[in-house]
């Protein structure tokens, strides 16, 4: 079926082809036309201008005949006026009638050129007006052949169109139903994806079900058999559990007091400001104390201004300390937080300092009013200023009294319960919104008493300056103290929340002293268990523990041949020490043999000495002979001891030496046989030795040969399993591939002809946009003819 579909999609696509390269003939054909109409269009236009220009002089010419011909008609009666006085002249003379024969005679002759003229223009007129009609003529025959032309094309282009519409409808119907085909295919694999998949998964449902069933019952079994009681039921044994500690809520207050930390730096220096640029203005106004001395309130209302940054830096290491003090492991509740008293007094102190300034700026306030030059208006604002300070140092007074309240806990933890504290916390928050509020009415007055100064003829540019810093201060605070109304009244939920540390599913809260004693037990645990940790070795690849592995089974199988060497060598050692002791006897004895030997050599030659004291040349011939018996008695034990020590070295067992006087001929023929035949025995021995250790190496690598071919084997099958499913993969990826090339490529067919539908309505659009134009073309043309 698939196959068919192709096959007339192809032949489809074929006809759409070739549909398409006539039309694009037929559009080439239409276009030429219309280049060719639009081109006869023009040359009519210009045809028409020329008419119309044509037309315009002949109008001025019939203008020009008709003053022509009236010019005539006035001269013809001033002709016959002429006449008829010259009749009645005649008598009068001569000279008149010849003036007036000279004028007529110019008359006619202009009068002659001026008919010429007009007789010229008029033929001209008729040969314009002649070929413009036969011009007109042709371009209209001209025109009714184009119409009829492009009637003949546009019925062409009309079948075309419909034809191709036609065919543009089967294609879509036919991609309708393919892409519907297509969809059910795909939605019928979907559904068969998606029914394997829920079998799976209800299949790892069961599995799940089954092994946490599994679990449960091991569990229960576990804590029936190994658990006495549950301490959990109990809150008394509960509360003897280690309460988790919420470690979230740690973070959370670390931000909140670094936040606070620097909303509070600001209102530091805002505070440090304000009261230096006081100090500054008390010593400028109302009297100048570079000129003058200033009043003794003024002198002493400065002096404790002077000591404001004892009293307001504190308020910045207070909250500092108290940041530092909340860490991660730590339980930061009312009760725990000492360095918050710390604070607390630092606060009071800076209220006892408003509080003692107070009177002073009062009176100051009342100095300024009482000056000479002070106006009501400025009266007015300082009475105003000084209800402000009143009620600035009263919400501090409240503040310090909310903040003692606070810190109250971390002295003694039952002088405030919890339930209260969110209360505290909540009147804290709407007093410095007071205090912003306040705080905000004092700037606002000091603008206006400001502005009010400025119009007084004693400011100084001193204290103009020194009034712009007040008030910039001023406003500096003000912005401070609103961040910190915004900031606690934001986070007031997290004030006012409690952090409730207790263990796991029990109801009562621990005291945060005893959380905060587990947790540094805790901590101790921890550090003991880092201490006493060792640190776990490093992991031995695989590839390489593989390679050990094969190393380890080829080394233990060396190893057992290796031990059999080693015994092997070891008995040898043992031979070889039993020979070398022989061969100390041997040498012993010997050494022996030589002492007595050369004993007797000397005592020879003494006898000999001797024996030559008599006659020398009587006793030359027969010492000589005893010498040579001598030496060749001694080169026969010689050899005899060779032959003896070579015998005992090849049986390994000490034998005496055999004497020549006792030794016959056939004794000397078995010792020599007998030497003989022990040689080849000690090398066929030796031989046999190399042979075993030969045997036993190459029993060894034959074993370890045989162990690597069953690993290899071993291998070999994994790596044929993990062939199959390499393969398998494989033609997966390849069928998968498969299926989005097909599906690529339907997608790309479709595009192809959405892409020729949309060309196709292109065109038809410029189209129907060329004709509209040359309509509105014609039209134009016809208002203009018209």
């Amino acid at each position: 079926m698939a196959a068919d579909l192709q096959a007339k999609y192809s032949k489809l696509a074929q006809e759409y082809s070739k549909l398409r390269a006539q039309n694009q003939v037929l559009k080439k054909g239409v276009v030429d036309e219309q280049a060719t109409s639009v081109s006869l269009k023009d040359q009519l236009k210009q045809r028409d201008q020329s008419l119309r220009k044509v037309e315009q002089e002949m109008d001025s010419l019939s203008f020009r005949n008709q003053q022509l011909a009236k010019r005539v008609e006035l001269l013809q009666e001033e002709l016959a006026v002429s006449e008829a006085k010259g009749k009645k002249g005649k008598n009068k003379g001569d000279s008149p009638s010849q003036q007036g024969l000279q004028a007529q005679s110019v008359f006619d002759e202009d009068l002659q050129k001026k008919i010429q003229e007009n007789e010229r223009l008029h033929i001209q007129f008729y040969e314009a007006d002649e070929q413009h009609r036969r011009q007109e003529a042709q371009l209209k025959a001209r025109l009714e052949e184009l119409e009829r032309g492009s009637e003949q094309h546009q019925a062409v282009v009309d079948g075309l169109a419909t034809k191709y519409t036609e065919t543009i409808e089967r294609l879509q119907s036919d991609k309708a139903r393919l892409e519907v085909r297509v969809k059910a295919q795909t939605l019928e694999r979907e559904a068969k994806e998606c029914r394997m998949r829920t079998e799976e998964c209800q299949q790892q449902l069961r599995r799940c079900q089954s092994e946490l069933s599994r679990q449960v019952k091991q569990s229960s079994s576990v804590i029936q058999e190994k658990v006495p009681f549950n301490d959990t039921k109990f809150s008394d044994y509960n509360s003897l559990n280690v309460p988790p500690h919420n470690r979230r809520h740690q973070l959370k207050a670390r931000d909140v007091a670094g936040q606070a930390l620097g909303f509070v730096q600001d209102l530091v220096a805002a505070l440090l400001n304000f009261h230096s640029y006081t100090e500054q203005r008390v010593h400028i106004y109302p009297l100048d104390s570079s000129i003058e001395p200033i009043s003794p309130l003024n002198q002493k209302f400065s002096q404790y201004l002077h000591e404001n940054a004892a009293y307001v830096r504190p308020l910045e290491d207070g909250l500092l300390q108290l940041h530092q003090s909340i860490t991660e492991d730590t339980v930061t509740v009312l009760e725990t937080v000492g360095k918050l008293r710390r604070f607390a007094d630092h606060f009071s102190s800076y209220t006892h300092f408003l509080l003692k300034i107070l009177p002073y700026q009062l009176k100051s306030l009342k100095e300024e009013s009482e000056a000479p030059l002070c106006t009501a208006a400025l009266t007015a604002k300082n009475q105003e200023l000084q209800d402000d300070m009143r009620k600035v140092t009263s919400v501090f007074e409240k503040l310090q009294n909310y903040i003692n309240l606070l810190a109250l806990p971390s002295v003694r933890q039952d002088a405030m319960p919890q339930s209260s504290s969110s209360a505290v916390f909540t009147q804290l928050a709407a007093c410095l919104h007071n205090l912003h509020d306040a705080i905000k009415e004092m700037s606002k007055h000091y603008n206006q008493k400001a502005s009010l100064e400025q119009g007084l003829p004693t400011v100084t540019q001193k204290l103009r300056t020194t009034t712009e810093c007040l008030l910039g201060s001023l406003g500096s605070l003000t912005n401070s103290t609103g961040k910190i109304a915004t900031f606690f009244s934001n986070n007031l939920d997290f004030f006012t929340s409690s952090t409730g540390y207790g263990p796991r599913g029990g109801t009562v809260a621990l005291n945060p002293l005893q959380a905060e004693d587990m947790l540094a037990n805790k901590k101790k645990a921890a550090a003991y268990i880092h201490a006493i940790k060792k640190p776990r070795p490093q992991s031995v690849p695989y590839r390489e523990a593989l390679s050990n592995r094969r190393i380890l089974t080829s080394s233990t199988e060396s190893r057992e041949g290796l031990t059999q060497q080693v015994q092997q060598s070891q008995e040898k050692i043992a031979r070889l020490e039993q020979e070398k002791e022989h061969w100390l006897l041997e040498a012993q004895l010997g050494k022996v043999r030589l002492e007595k030997e050369s004993q007797r050599i000397t005592d020879l030659e003494a006898q000999l000495a001797a024996a030559l004291g008599g006659s020398l040349a009587s006793l030359t011939v027969p010492d000589n002979a005893a010498v040579h018996s001598l030496e060749d008695s001694e080169m026969e034990q010689s050899a005899t001891g060779k032959e003896a020590t070579l015998c005992s070295s090849l049986v390994g067992m000490l034998c005496t030496t055999p004497t020549v006087e006792n030794m016959g001929d056939e004794e000397s023929r078995e010792q020599l046989i007998k030497t003989h035949y022990m040689a080849r025995v000690g090398e066929l021995t030796t031989q046999l030795q190399i042979s075993d250790s030969k045997a036993v190496h190459f029993h060894s690598e034959c074993r370890a040969l045989a162990k690597r071919l069953a690993i290899a084997e071993k291998s070999r099958e994994t790596l044929s399993e993990e062939v199959k499913l390499a393969n398998q993969n494989i033609t997966r990826l390849q069928d998968e591939l498969a299926t989005t090339k097909r599906s690529y490529e339907d997608q790309l067919s479709m595009m192809s002809d959405h892409l020729c539908s949309m060309n196709e309505t292109l065109s038809k659009q410029r189209e129907e946009i060329d004709t509209l134009k040359l309509g509105s073309k014609g039209n134009a043309k016809k208002n203009k003819g018209r």
